[in-house]
């Protein structure tokens, strides 16, 4: 009987290793600010998706490990967000209060709003990868 169930077992972790270990697609709840409003409600996180809005307020730059760009996002319906964009991956963008972008990236949930990040292209190949868009020009 024991030999019978560990092929079994070895099939269940595999599928679940598979499962968590993929990036999961791009949210698609229609409004650009909906998908970020409905991944932080249900608290969500590993979510690729899509979003725009206008800079609410530039932070430092994180400098520990990979350098990242930091600024808040603030979505149409009032939500906020923290962008992390690696700045050792992809071109700074030229960040400053108010201005528009457009975001493709990794959202992990928080209680103060969620965080953005992977708004680069995949450094192996292997993902899609993200960006950010300013007047027409994107950075990844």
């Amino acid at each position: 009987m024991r030999n019978r169930l560990l092929p079994v077992l070895i099939l269940v972790v595999l599928a679940v290793y598979q499962y968590y270990s993929h990036d999961r697609p791009a949210v698609d709840y229609g409004a650009a600010a909906d998908s970020v409003q409905a991944a932080y409600a249900a608290q969500q996180s590993n979510t690729w998706l899509q979003t725009q809005g206008r800079i609410s307020r530039v932070l430092r730059d994180d400098n520990e490990g990979s350098r990242h760009q930091k600024f808040i996002l603030e979505l149409d319906d009032g939500h906020t967000v923290m962008i992390a964009h690696n700045i050792d991956l992809a071109e700074r963008i030229p960040a400053r209060e108010n201005l528009s972008v457009r975001v493709r990236g990794r959202y992990e949930w928080n209680d103060r709003g969620g965080v953005i990040h992977w708004t680069h292209h995949d450094p192996d190949g292997q993902l899609q990868g993200g960006w950010i868009e300013v007047d027409g020009i994107r950075y990844d």
